[in-house]
């Protein structure tokens, strides 16, 4: 039995929860990959997986052995990195987490660009506003758009995206355009859900302050609240990247401008027990190129 490759197909299979699934992946038949699994098993003493008619679940042996799994291939990967020479064609999988928003809007046109220049490259994304443990989730990488960076990240900058307090022209025609930040607390406020909904951060006489806010309509979603935002609900703080359309639109309207808040930093995130495989160094440079 072919270890390294047996490893290969055990973290295929439960990150995919199908024989099936990862037969179709490598082109060959469903009983191979189960051949491969139970001979690991067998050649291991543990059972691995539960098996049932409809899912698989890793045991607690097999949770344990995948992680130290994805630890052994990822070192795998690095010592073969090392001897790549720069601007070869990269090849295998990037496991990446992307917000829902920003990952749609302006990480995924570069990611198909990145795909077409590299055909050997596999690309397993995830699509969520909430923070990913990388370890824990086997990632290799995520792409944060955050001014809260937590102590353990090990990350690179790629960029920055600017915040735009906006309100629709019929929200402020009937409740009035506030002159400052401070007068916000009489205003209806849309809020996002991840955030400290009861404050929000601008730029006063020089100087980052929190400013209270209060608001009946809280999402995770940026662009639900814009939603809100144009359907005359309330004001909101967006990333120009969400807000712009709806500018040019003219469906929203900036206010508030001379104390626009801090930029979001755009973060590369790796995870802090491993070594960075050539091809996710590669992606990352394109995405840091792309994203300037």
């Amino acid at each position: 039995m072919d270890k390294l490759y047996a490893m290969q197909t055990f973290v295929r299979v439960a990150e995919a929860g199908s024989f099936t699934a990862v037969a179709d992946q490598l082109q060959v038949d469903r009983s191979a990959i189960t051949r491969q699994i139970s001979a690991l098993e067998k050649h291991l003493a543990a059972k691995l997986i539960t098996r049932s008619t409809r899912s698989l679940t890793l045991t607690a042996a097999g949770a344990a052995y995948l992680e130290k799994c994805r630890l052994i291939l990822n070192l795998v990967d690095a010592t073969e990195s090392s001897l790549t020479a720069q601007g070869a064609q990269v090849r295998g999988r990037v496991r990446l987490a992307l917000p829902l928003s920003f990952g749609l809007e302006r990480v995924m046109p570069a990611l198909l660009d990145f795909m077409r220049l590299q055909p050997n490259l596999e690309l397993l994304l995830t699509m969520s506003d909430e923070r990913s443990n990388l370890i824990e989730e086997g990632l290799d990488l995520a792409i944060r758009v955050t001014a809260n960076l937590h102590p353990s990240d090990i990350l690179r900058k790629l960029g920055e995206c600017v915040l735009r307090t906006v309100a629709s022209p019929a929200y402020l025609a009937k409740h009035g355009t506030p002159t400052h930040p401070q007068e916000l607390l009489h205003h209806e406020c849309l809020l996002y859900a991840s955030t400290s909904s009861a404050q929000w951060a601008f730029s006063i006489n020089g100087e980052v302050k929190a400013v209270a806010v209060r608001g009946r309509l809280i999402a995770n979603n940026g662009l639900a609240l814009l939603a809100a935002n144009a359907a005359g609900m309330g004001i909101s703080v967006q990333p120009d990247f969400l807000a712009e359309p709806f500018l040019v639109r003219q469906e929203v309207v900036e206010i508030l401008a001379g104390f626009a808040p801090p930029p979001l930093g755009i973060y590369a995130v790796l995870p802090s027990n491993r070594y960075i495989p050539h091809r996710v160094a590669v992606l990352i440079d394109y995405l840091a190129h792309a994203l300037r």
